[in-house]
């Protein structure tokens, strides 16, 4: 039995949406309980979280026809798939030898009041010191690690559960 037979549409929507604000919790849990600050990629990657979130909510509210659902699929997919290509560029910076590692710069706040969101985002991907600093681990995987793996969950779910529009 497929899962996807259990379940209709809308409540797998609503599960992956619940997934995700359950991923903004444990983020926050730890920025304020571990005192772990988030740098300029973990902030991204919230985002990314958050995208699919609202993409998963916005299809279970909406409820649309097979054509809908698949549209809402690729979206969350494809938001979910930036969000894994900015953990495995995080994963990257960590992975750097302590010389090659860029330098610190100015904080998030900052570059977005003075410079325009285009400049802001490829100085944000390009990393600095603060994103290669690993701060926390379990079981060998820094956060962004842990990040990818949850990501790569929700792209599991959403492309294994949701069924396509019949071909025609």
């Amino acid at each position: 039995m497929h899962l996807s037979e259990s379940f209709t549409p809308r409540i797998i929507f609503a599960g992956l949406g619940f997934i995700c604000v359950g991923y903004i919790v444990v983020a926050l849990l730890m920025e304020h309980q571990l005192g772990l600050e988030p740098c300029p990629l973990c902030i991204l990657q919230r985002l990314a979280v958050i995208l699919c979130g609202c993409t998963a909510f916005l299809a279970a509210i909406h409820a649309p026809r097979q054509q809908g659902i698949n549209i809402y699929r690729r979206v969350f997919i494809s938001t979910a798939l930036i969000g894994s290509a900015i953990s495995i560029r995080h994963l990257w910076l960590q992975s750097l030898p302590a010389e090659k590692v860029p330098a610190c710069g100015p904080g998030l706040d900052y570059l977005l009041d003075v410079f325009p969101l285009t400049e802001v985002l490829s100085m944000v991907l390009s990393g600095d010191g603060s994103c290669a600093e690993v701060t926390w681990s379990f079981i060998g995987l820094t956060i962004p690690g842990w990040t990818l793996i949850a990501f790569l969950l929700l792209i599991a779910i959403a492309h294994y559960t949701i069924e396509s529009p019949p071909k025609q």
